[in-house]
């Protein structure tokens, strides 16, 4: 695909950033686009490989070669037809995806895969300004109604499919607006919400209606959608966070709050959105912060953080520090495991491998300090290794067990079965169906556990043609 030599003939070469001093004095996204000749060029490295290992990357099954030829030709609004086929909001996997697809690239090899998340968002962000996202209506109603619980990528991606059928769909989001954590989650300056807001836009003109402001199971009661719907989706969400200090000494200190109690009030404050009835107020400005867990979740706190204006951000993490280079031997094509600098890390926080945190301090009720001690590979503690750090916030970023059980799963008596690390509602990943005599399907992190993005909407798409097929008796929705 491309030019055949491409891969011989030129660098890889990828989108850059706006310098530190000038990015964390705002909240606007800091990548610095490619020019479309240098996309062109890069699209070309996309070499005729016989099997597109990067196809084994993708969730969502992207038909990469595809669309970096059609780059490479110039074809761009065929490239966005062929992109949107398989992904529904491809100008949000361009941004916030990690690219496993890049990992899997043939090229990655020699450590120089072809820059595919560059090139997706480039054909996403060009089919919005040349005006082709449109809305696809269906040219037919099907007289089914579906109801989706939760807006996230899941549910959305699920909502626009079953739309484009013909079916009656309602999402309902318990936030003030669509997008779950992607509007509430993700930082501003990863990824800008009106780009959530068009996509809203464009699915309302296909006939998706959104029930904001309203929480199933406690506005509105989920039996209540059962009787009215023909069909009931959840996709929630895995919104229960790990808190592996519970026991700990001055876990009860003031200043020792969640992730996702911080990052969505920024994210509201951004918006000129109020906050959420009895909401604390956070914020990390002249503090010492510390960010426990070191995924995506607590690089966005990073980020935030710095923005606010923290005196300094440290990120504890209890793993050991991964390779700075994998054995690809080993590794490729899956995701390997090794070394990766955030944008936010690069900001200037410290961060600390190999560390477990064993209690806080304080003074008149509020946090001041942070217990820890070094691990060795098997996580136990070395002796003679403790040590405090300073600590006016401290943010607990270690992921996220399962759904909430205090709303749906708790009204609907659903099952939350252990998944690995994670629970979630047992449904399986041919009928997204749930166990039992209703009409009730999952997908997404409610079902899986916390995962990617990408993954959610695969999901969505999934149960779309599962639902569509079970209303129906066929379907012609890809899975």
């Amino acid at each position: 695909m491309g030019k055949p030599t491409g891969f011989l003939e030129f660098e890889r070469a990828d989108r850059k950033y706006e310098p530190v001093e000038n990015r964390v004095k705002h909240w606007h996204e800091f990548v610095v686009p490619l020019a479309d000749g240098e996309l062109k060029t890069q699209a070309s490295r996309c070499m005729d490989c016989g099997i597109p290992f990067c196809h084994n990357g993708c969730p969502v099954n992207n038909q990469i070669p595809d669309w970096n030829d059609l780059v490479y030709r110039g074809n761009w609004k065929q490239a966005a037809l062929n992109l949107h086929s398989t992904n529904n909001f491809p100008e949000v996997t361009g941004r916030i995806c990690p690219a496993p697809c890049e990992a899997a690239c043939t090229l990655n090899i020699d450590d120089a895969p072809v820059t595919i998340k560059s090139i997706e968002g480039a054909i996403a962000d060009r089919a919005w300004k040349e005006g082709w996202v449109v809305p696809e209506p269906p040219e037919k109603k099907t007289g089914k109604k579906v109801a989706i619980i939760g807006s996230g990528p899941a549910g959305l991606a699920a909502a626009q499919q079953l739309a484009r059928v013909g079916h009656d769909v309602h999402v309902y989001e318990k936030n003030d607006r669509p997008g779950g954590l992607l509007v509430y989650g993700i930082p501003d300056f990863k990824m800008e919400k009106d780009i959530i807001g068009r996509r809203v836009k464009q699915m309302e003109a296909e006939g998706v209606t959104f029930h904001c402001n309203v929480q199933v199971g406690k506005d509105i009661t989920a039996h209540d959608l059962e009787k009215k719907y023909d069909a009931v989706l959840l996709a929630m969400g895995s919104e229960h966070p790990f808190d592996f200090f519970a026991k700990s000494s001055g876990r009860s200190l003031d200043g020792i709050h969640y992730a996702m109690d911080f990052l969505p009030q920024q994210n509201r404050r951004v918006a000129g959105e109020n906050q959420r009835p009895g909401t604390r107020e956070l914020s990390a400005r002249d503090k010492h912060v510390i960010v426990i867990g070191g995924g995506d979740t607590g690089s966005d706190c990073i980020g935030t953080s710095f923005r606010q204006g923290a005196k300094s951000v440290t990120q504890l993490e209890i793993m050991p520090r991964p390779p700075e280079k994998e054995n690809k031997a080993l590794s490729w094509p899956h995701w390997p495991m090794k070394l990766r600098i955030s944008t936010s890390q690069a900001e200037g926080a410290k961060t600390e491998f190999s560390i477990s945190t064993t209690g806080f301090e304080g003074e008149n009720g509020v946090v001041r300090k942070l217990h820890y001690t070094r691990v060795d590979d098997k996580m136990q503690p070395v002796p003679g290794s403790e040590g405090t750090l300073d600590a006016d916030l401290v943010l607990l970023a270690m992921g996220f067990s399962g759904p909430i059980e205090n709303d749906v799963v708790k009204e609907l008596g659903l099952s939350v079965v252990p998944r690995g690390r994670f629970k979630g509602l047992d449904a399986d990943e041919k009928s997204y169906k749930l166990p039992g005599d209703n009409k009730l399907y999952a997908a997404g992190d409610v079902r899986r556990g916390q995962s990617l993005v990408v993954w959610a909407i695969r999901e969505g798409r999934q149960a779309a043609h599962a639902i569509d097929k079970a209303l129906m008796g066929a379907t012609t929705l890809p899975r």
